[in-house]
């Protein structure tokens, strides 16, 4: 018997040893990814010599600016060539050229830059330097997030191991995996003047964020809230930042924060008598789910009219259709999203239809915005909500509920 358990223990103890490395890799790479690419870009430009004159095309794609603008980044290009110039919108408004006089620089380390005039100063060049590097560098910069984020997955897994089954702890790190491996291979652009290694970042922090608070709901645990308040703050700050899908940064602000913290509230309330671990859950009758769709029609119909009506500047999109596409899609999101934080508080099994819809809708405005990296979250959320589903309807059906559902 003593042989048994020690045979059982070496294994745990080789597993954690393992874990610990990794960890402690993970770590080591982050700081030297951010090292790297802070002293790269912040390193003294030095010496630039005049190349040649160029005429770049202006690229009037990326361009979507309004009198409410205050900085209007116009882009120029040449083939992998690529001048930025910033015009205010007053001057944005009278240029009538399509073409531009760019003239290149090299630094003593052969990387060319290119100015819209000659006679440039040491500081335009640092700034021009300092730019181009953070582009060329922002897989680096990705890696170095993405792997701290990985690491603080990895060390959460393993903090609280005894609370998650291997599937949980397998699922959550593969997800991290894969936003990692997606965060290098599509690096985002940057937007309404914010750098795209910052929106990054945001968009990861979504993510473990999210996976973590979906795992915790499909666990029947509490304490989803708790993370849930990290995730609306997260999506908040993104809104503002990409100046984009107001409808969700307002439910998210005056509906999710506050049923967050009822809703901690009320499952608190409701433990499961044999495992107080558990909350008990339940699931909606036939009427009620009519009234519920009804409701998230109007919704959407509503809002998303109200807000393709205000003109609001962002560089985010650069097509009209494809922006008022996007804000009724976004309505319907948020109108679904309110249900399930409403089915979420009333402890219903239908949070996890209302989860699917709102995956697949969010899944829509990631492909059409080029946030791929999104994706994964999406597909935690397909895979996750498949298990919470089933967990909720073994439960459910092991207990047989038989009070009355009444929310209306």
């Amino acid at each position: 018997m003593i042989q048994f358990f020690k045979s059982n223990i070496e294994p745990n103890k080789k597993l954690r040893s393992i874990e610990i490395l990794i960890l402690v890799l993970l770590c080591i790479g982050s700081i030297v990814s951010i090292c790297i690419g802070f002293s790269s870009v912040h390193s003294d430009v030095g010496d630039i010599q005049y190349q040649r004159s160029i005429n770049m095309v202006r690229d009037e794609e990326e361009e979507d600016y309004d009198s409410d603008s205050t900085i209007c980044d116009v882009i120029y290009r040449d083939g992998d060539k690529k001048l930025v110039v910033s015009y205010t919108y007053e001057e944005y408004e009278k240029l009538n050229k399509n073409t531009i006089v760019a003239y290149e620089y090299k630094t003593t380390k052969g990387t060319p830059l290119y100015f819209h005039h000659k006679d440039v100063t040491h500081k335009e060049a640092q700034y021009t330097y300092q730019q181009v590097m953070a582009e060329e560098l922002m897989p680096v910069f990705n890696l170095g997030t993405s792997t701290f984020i990985l690491a603080l997955s990895l060390a959460i897994m393993m903090l609280f191991s005894k609370q998650f089954t291997t599937y949980e702890k397998s699922w959550f790190m593969i997800i991290m995996v894969l936003a990692t491996i997606f965060s290098v291979l599509f690096p985002e652009e940057g937007a309404n003047g914010v750098n795209g290694i910052v929106i990054m970042l945001l968009y990861l922090l979504d993510t473990f964020l999210n996976i973590l608070c979906e795992l915790l709901i499909s666990k029947q645990s509490r304490y989803n809230f708790l993370v849930s308040v990290l995730v609306e703050i997260v999506e908040i700050i993104t809104c503002i930042v990409l100046m984009y899908r107001f409808a969700t940064m307002t439910v998210t602000l005056f509906f999710w924060l506050p049923i967050d913290i009822i809703s901690y509230i009320n499952w608190t309330k409701h433990k499961d008598e044999e495992e107080s671990e558990l909350t008990k859950v339940r699931k909606l009758k036939g009427y009620q789910e009519v009234l519920v769709i009804v409701g998230i029609v109007v919704w959407t119909i509503v809002v998303g009219y109200f807000i393709s009506g205000l003109d609001i500047a962002t560089d985010f999109y650069n097509n009209k259709t494809l922006e008022t596409a996007i804000i009724y899609i976004d309505a319907c999101a948020s109108a679904v999203g309110i249900a399930n934080g409403l089915f979420i508080f009333f402890r219903l099994r239908e949070q996890w239809l209302a989860w699917y819809i709102c995956a697949f809708l969010e899944a829509v405005i990631n492909i059409i915005s080029g946030q791929y990296v999104l994706l994964i979250l999406k597909i935690g959320y397909f895979t996750n909500t498949t298990y919470g589903y089933i967990k909720w309807s073994k439960y459910i059906k092991e207990h047989q509920e038989k009070e009355k559902i009444s929310i209306f």
